[in-house]
């Protein structure tokens, strides 16, 4: 208690004899000047802006994870990548930091043209002053707006349509944005539910056929994951599991 009370009876003893001291030595403190590519961000209007257009980069950016989940093919590449490794019946191998780097990976190649064009269309001109702020969202966004909408069905997109009580429009080109996204997540899952159904009924073939051999043979304390395991991992390998399971992924996507 003393130990907290003593320095602070200093402190305030030493501002109240001395305050122009105090003040003199607050004044000595650099004043604070954040400059951008030779321009100022304090002291100007012209600072002004571009302290906010730095918040909203910067706002933007906080964005970007949920950006990616719903917006890019990483929704189904790391649902399948999930939904197979829980066929296999391999618990946590490959572990989840393995399956979603490879997803993220794929996601930056199937996007790469997507990207470019948003890039080109959008950000590039808006970056050289070419473009104001909403005709760059306009021209970037369109790029990524028809991949969405190519990617969704025709159920989801009425459905989300219905929801927002929007006016169906006359052609693809006219869906609005946010009713794409929703339309293309919700596309996304059923059609990575459907891939894992059908990567998961072999193996569950193959389970049930080691459980009713272990039955007839009256080994019921022997656990069948014991030997229907190594017989997955073998037929997966054989089979080229992972080439062809990439491989089918990469091509639902073909953009053109």
């Amino acid at each position: 208690m003393y130990k907290r009370v003593i320095p602070l009876f200093f402190l305030i003893s030493t501002l109240t004899c001395d305050p122009q001291g105090a003040l003199a030595q607050a004044n000595m403190v650099p004043d604070l000047n954040i400059a951008v590519g030779g321009e100022s961000l304090t002291g100007s209007a012209n600072g002004v802006s571009s302290a906010i257009k730095i918040v909203l980069l910067l706002s933007i950016f906080s964005f970007v994870p949920a950006l990616i989940l719903t917006t890019t093919c990483f929704t189904r590449i790391v649902v399948v990548l999930g939904m197979t490794r829980t066929a296999l019946g391999t618990q946590q191998a490959p572990p989840n930091m393995v399956l979603t780097g490879l997803a993220l990976f794929l996601t930056a190649s199937i996007m790469q043209p997507i990207f470019h064009d948003v890039y080109t269309n959008g950000v590039s001109p808006y970056l050289e002053g070419a473009m104001t702020a909403e005709e760059a969202w306009r021209e970037g966004s369109e790029p990524l707006r028809k991949f969405l909408v190519r990617h969704s069905r025709e159920k989801d997109l009425a459905l989300f349509l219905e929801i927002s009580k929007t006016d169906f429009p006359e052609s693809p080109d006219d869906v609005p944005f946010l009713v794409a996204v929703p339309a293309f997540v919700l596309s996304e899952l059923n059609i990575a539910f459907q891939i894992g159904f059908l990567l998961a009924l072999p193996f569950l073939v193959l389970d049930m056929v080691v459980s009713s051999v272990l039955t007839s043979m009256s080994m019921i304390t022997l656990p069948p994951v014991v030997i229907s395991l190594p017989l997955k991992l073998m037929l997966f390998v054989v089979v080229d599991g992972w080439h062809l399971l990439i491989s089918s992924l990469v091509q639902t996507y073909q953009i053109t």
